[in-house]
């Protein structure tokens, strides 16, 4: 089965550059896409220096719903929002001041991820923080989803000048011999030279994280969804949610997620009703246990129904959904301005509908 290789370079414009991503990618793309994905045969997708979080959200949907091994590298720096204070990887337009809305947050990776087969998804970063980021991620994990081997360093902020990426650049020297060493060799490798080229500097945080052992319950879905054994994998992903309801409560974080693996599941099966509703109820669980309108989580969710509430196609279950999400819309607006807006002049055409 071919893979797919996913190469994201992003840093800032101008000053609050730390480190000059984009100048590893001549040096990774001139690896043969197999010998980057480990697989007989590769899809590459390249994204240097972007501007836009949704463009690269779109890119990074594309690469995760693509069947087979998907190696995913990663260049840039961090910078936490203002808000929140929850990490995001840097792009082009980044400033301090407009993290929130010009920078792609980091938990939007883990969320597009997450259904992914177990072992089927390796991450290599290299990535700079500034200093409030670099603080942060001394007390907190830089969190890639449970399902992923997850290797790489992350550099506290340059004394003077863009940083160099020595670890990914470590990464694509080796690779370019045109043999692949197992993730866990190619780490200590890519360590070892970045260690050397930096000056035996010993701040960086190191990840390393080789992914679950075997019998994942996830594996056994996303493989049904892959057959197009669509109503399989919701009954299996169901029977886990009901599981986690009678363990831990309607609202507890196991029987969430398996509410919105169910959601993605009607999504894949060309769902969009109940892929909508199960957002939707994800969204107001959250609400309603507490969670703050723009926790990740519940703005996620609230996206998530939006998104599908536009793919159905009965007017008559547009406008009863439409309600519900103009209702949540009002609590939880979102990063893209005129969200709510946009619901309300889809009703009022709706309501010229049979």
């Amino acid at each position: 089965m071919p893979g797919t290789v996913l190469l994201l370079a992003a840093s800032p414009v101008g000053k609050g550059r730390l480190v000059d991503a984009a100048s590893v990618l001549p040096v990774l793309a001139a690896v043969p896409p197999p010998v980057l994905s480990g697989t007989d045969t590769a899809n590459v997708i390249e994204l240097a220096d972007p501007l836009d979080p949704q463009a690269v959200l779109t890119r990074l949907r594309a690469a995760a719903a693509a069947p087979g091994p998907l190696t995913v590298y990663v260049t840039g720096q961090l910078q936490t929002d203002r808000r929140q204070h929850l990490p995001h990887l840097a792009l082009a337009r980044t400033t301090p001041a407009t993290v929130r809305y010009t920078a792609l947050p980091w938990h939007w990776i883990k969320e597009e991820l997450r259904l992914r087969p177990t072992g089927a998804t390796t991450l290599l970063l290299d990535l700079h923080a500034d200093q409030e980021t670099w603080e942060w991620l001394r007390r907190n994990p830089l969190d890639c989803g449970r399902d992923n081997a997850v290797y790489g360093r992350v550099a506290p902020p340059p004394r003077r000048g863009p940083a160099v990426p020595t670890y990914m650049r470590g990464v694509a020297t080796i690779l370019r011999s045109g043999h692949r060493p197992p993730p866990g060799d190619l780490h200590q490798q890519a360590l070892a030279r970045s260690a050397a080229e930096d000056g035996g500097r010993s701040a960086d945080l190191v990840l390393t994280v080789p992914g679950p052992a075997a019998g994942d319950p996830h594996a056994a879905v996303a493989a049904a969804v892959q057959a197009g054994r669509h109503a399989d994998a919701d009954a299996l992903a169901a029977a886990h949610e009901r599981d986690a309801v009678y363990a831990h409560g309607p609202a507890s974080e196991d029987a969430l997620h398996w509410t919105e693996v169910r959601a993605d599941l009607a999504m894949f099966a060309g769902d969009p009703v109940r892929s909508c509703l199960g957002w939707l109820t994800v969204a107001r669980s959250r609400l309603n246990a507490g969670q703050a309108a723009d926790a990740p989580a519940v703005e996620a969710a609230v996206d998530r129904a939006h998104h599908q509430w536009g793919q159905i196609r009965d007017p008559r279950r547009a406008r009863e959904l439409g309600q519900v999400l103009a209702e949540l819309r009002g609590r939880v607006p979102g990063r893209r301005a005129g969200a709510l807006d946009h619901v309300r002049r889809q009703l009022d055409q709706l309501q010229t509908q049979g």
